[in-house]
């Protein structure tokens, strides 16, 4: 099974998917943003884009990856990423449902002030990342027209990372 939590960049995930990973025994976290980082070594590079999610290898790089993780080890995988464009949330979707691999699709979802507020205080990527605050209305976007009701919303507003962990974790235990 794999566990996706989506959201804008800034809201929590890799923060919450590590966290729930420690909650839910025999699962392990995916970056699939390496799958991402992969390919922007490739050299000569490929066509330039400002997001490697455009490049059409990468969404079924990361559902092959995934299938061939949980082929060997089992379990859960727990893949924080932020997927904003419908049809590439797709892809992904339809791959992992050809190889039969369930998901929970979580969207981390935090207001507009709460969201600047801790882009403006994160002291691993800097404050005020330009990337994060450019993500933010295409954020919007996908809530208001598809993303919201294709997942399961956790409003972290005024959770804690160990609390939208905690909900997570119930959630998917409970088999809700």
């Amino acid at each position: 099974m794999i566990i996706w939590l989506n959201g804008t960049h800034g809201v929590g995930k890799t923060t919450t998917g590590a966290l729930v990973q420690r909650l839910i025994p025999d699962s392990r976290v995916f970056d699939a943003e390496k799958v991402g980082e992969t390919l922007m070594d490739i050299s000569p590079g490929l066509p330039a884009t400002d997001n490697f999610q455009h490049w059409p290898p990468w969404r079924p790089l990361v559902v092959e990856t995934a299938r061939r993780v949980l082929d060997y080890t089992g379990g859960i995988l727990v893949i924080p990423m932020t997927v904003l464009i419908e049809r590439y949330w797709r892809e992904i979707g339809s791959g992992l449902a050809r190889h039969a691999i369930p998901v929970r699709h979580f969207v981390l979802h935090a207001d507009r002030e709460t969201l600047r507020a801790r882009i403006a205080g994160d002291t691993v990527t800097g404050p005020d990342s330009p990337f994060r605050l450019a993500h933010l209305e295409p954020y919007a976007e996908a809530a208001r027209t598809w993303l919201h009701d294709e997942a399961e919303v956790v409003d972290t507003t005024r959770l804690t990372p160990d609390q939208a962990a905690l909900r997570i974790a119930e959630a998917v235990k409970a088999g809700k």
